[in-house]
Formats: structure tokens, C-alpha cells, sequence
């Protein structure tokens, strides 16, 4: 099963301030702020949903095909991801345009002062997935997640026009869309993925209730945090999958991504909802465990034998027939 992954390619940029933004503000000058903070340490990680989800999928042993746009500086990313197992032969390098970067401080109370310049990510819109289908043979699902809004709305007319099924991951993008956008986003949608807090934001931003989503898209999928995922398609009862014990609770980012990256590959394996999301949460718990959304690895046996604790040996052994050794 030919999966395509489209969504933001970024970095981050991460520093730390030993003191307090607030003991630096003067409450009468604030209109006119010039503030430089030396900081104690930069952690530069790889990151945006696109790469985080393919990545996820590589350790499975998919070859996830990696739809997004980039700067010059992508190549050390690119290297990266095609070691892991991902095609990055469809990104779009920009001519002029970094990758898009978040750079972000955070204090000695947690506060934060961030900036996210879009860059290259804002030449997305000029891809057309038919050149990807017609270099890989063709694509059986294309999950359109979160990047430069035109370019979400023209991949999945695109999907629609070419009878390509897709999934809506609207995830970080869904808080500056309107109505109009999201349910054309919706329509049609062979998978829908969005946690709990967003399901309601879908709902209250289209207009249309829990119901009548459902009718216009093949399968929900919603995800609960630590209660696991909720799956539901109409006239069916949901399928509620738990998620594993976890080890530590280190650095939430990109749990999302990771539960999608092994719903995906489960797809792909074609076993069923429920052994896929199970399989989604298992690496979701993973990446909670860790710090940054690619520092993780998947060792077969460990994984296996958490994925036996958590869910059985009749669901170990049809996942264990799939992982590569």
C-alpha cells in the first residue's frame, strides 16, 4: 500500500533563560520593549508533522512517501529521514526560502517567547500530487496534515478530482480556519484524525454535528490522551482502544503524529481498525517517553513484548507477522 504524508517540514530551535522574563519588563515601557536574553543551551531537533509521522512509519518498516516543501537546508533532514526508511524524493526544495523553523525561549517558570517563520513551507501549494502518484506507481491514501492552508485545500481537491482516498489531519492549522475551509477539507474524507478538544472545534466550526460528519466521512478516528483513541464509522459501534503503560511521562510533542504514523502502517499491513490503532498507540507511547519527536527506536523484541503486555498474544502475533526483524 503506497502511502503519501503531506504537512509542514520544520525545526525547532529550543533555548533555555536561567531567569525570569518578567523580572526583565518594565510595566510603563512595555510599549516599547528591546530585550536580548543570553541563554544557557540551544537544542535544535527535527520536527513538523510530515517528516514526524514518515519517520514513525520508517521504523515500522513502511516507506512512506514524504510530500512537503523545503529550503537548501533541508539536506541533512533529508539524509536523516531517507536512513530511516522514508522516500523524500517528492519534497519541494525552494529556491529562495528556508525551512520553515520554530525558534522559541522558555524561562526559569516555564514562560515562553517563540516565533515561527513559515518559510519554504508556503511553496506546498505548488505540488501536485499527480506527479507523485505517476513516479511511485500510484497512491492508495494520501493523509493531508497540517501545512500551508492553500496547499491542504488544493491537495485534497486534488485527492477528490483524481479518486485518490485521503485522510483530514487538520491538527495545528484547524485554530486559523473557518467554516467553509474545514468542511471542504471534510468532504469525503475516507479517515478524519483529530483529538477530543479539536473533534469539538470541528464541529462547532462547521456547523455540522458529530452525526452528520460521519456521513460524509468513511472513519473518525479521535484521540483521548492517555485514555487512548475512540474510532467510529456510521452504523457500527466504536472501536475504544487503550494505550499502554508508559515507563515516563517525558515530553508529550508529537505523540499525535506517532499514534498516526502506526494507524497508517497497520493500514497498510491491512489488518484491522483495532489492531492498527493499537499498534498507533504503542509507538505513541514510545515518543511520550522521550525527548523530541524523532529520538526514539524501535528494538523488535522490546517492542513486542510491550505490545504483548498491553494487548494480548492473539494481537502480538498478527502485529509480529508484519514488523521487520
Amino acid at each position: 500500500m503506497r502511502i503519501a504524508v503531506t504537512g509542514s517540514i520544520a525545526t525547532d530551535h529550543l533555548m533555555t533563560f536561567p531567569g525570569r522574563f518578567a523580572d526583565q519588563l518594565v510595566a510603563d515601557q512595555l510599549h516599547t520593549v528591546s530585550l536580548s536574553f543570553l541563554v544557557d543551551n540551544l537544542d535544535v531537533r527535527r520536527g513538523g508533522v510530515g517528516p514526524n509521522i514518515c519517520f514513525g512509519m520508517g521504523q515500522l518498516g513502511s516507506r512512506p512517501i514524504l510530500v512537503g516543501a523545503a529550503g537548501s537546508d533541508f539536506d541533512e533532514y533529508r539524509a536523516w529521514l531517507d536512513r530511516h526508511g522514508v522516500d523524500t524524493e517528492s519534497v519541494r526544495i525552494s529556491e529562495v526560502l528556508h525551512t520553515a523553523r520554530f525558534v522559541c525561549t522558555t524561562d526559569a517558570d516555564h514562560n515562553q517567547i517563540g516565533s515561527f517563520y513559515t518559510g519554504a513551507m508556503s511553496e506546498a501549494r505548488q505540488i501536485e500530487l499527480k506527479a507523485v502518484a505517476d513516479r511511485v506507481g500510484g497512491l492508495d491514501l494520501v493523509l493531508i496534515g497540517a501545512d500551508d492552508p492553500e496547499a491542504m485545500l488544493r491537495h485534497t481537491e486534488e485527492c477528490r478530482t483524481r479518486g485518490i482516498p485521503f485522510a483530514a489531519d487538520f491538527s495545528q492549522q484547524i485554530a486559523r480556519m473557518d467554516g467553509e475551509n474545514i468542511r471542504t477539507l471534510m468532504e469525503g474524507a475516507t479517515y478524519l484524525f483529530s483529538n477530543e478538544y479539536e473533534k469539538g472545534l470541528i464541529e462547532s466550526k462547521s456547523g455540522w454535528t458529530d452525526e452528520e460528519i460521519l456521513a460524509k466521512v468513511g472513519t473518525r478516528v479521535t484521540t483521548l490522551g492517555a485514555q487512548g483513541v475512540r474510532i467510529e464509522r456510521t452504523g457500527q459501534e466504536p472501536v475504544v482502544v487503550g494505550c499502554p503503560e508508559e515507563t515516563a511521562k517525558v515530553d508529550p510533542t508529537g505523540v499525535g503524529d506517532a499514534f498516526r504514523a502506526g494507524f497508517l502502517t497497520g493500514l497498510g499491513w491491512g489488518v484491522g481498525l483495532e489492531r492498527a490503532a493499537q499498534l498507533g498507540c504503542m509507538l505513541a507511547t514510545l515518543v511520550i517517553e522521550t525527548l523530541g519527536t524523532q529520538e526514539y527506536t524501535l528494538a523488535r523484541a522490546h517492542f513486542m513484548e510491550r505490545f504483548t503486555k498491553a494487548y494480548g498474544e492473539a494481537a502480538a502475533a498478527e502485529v509480529r507477522a508484519h514488523l521487520p526483524a
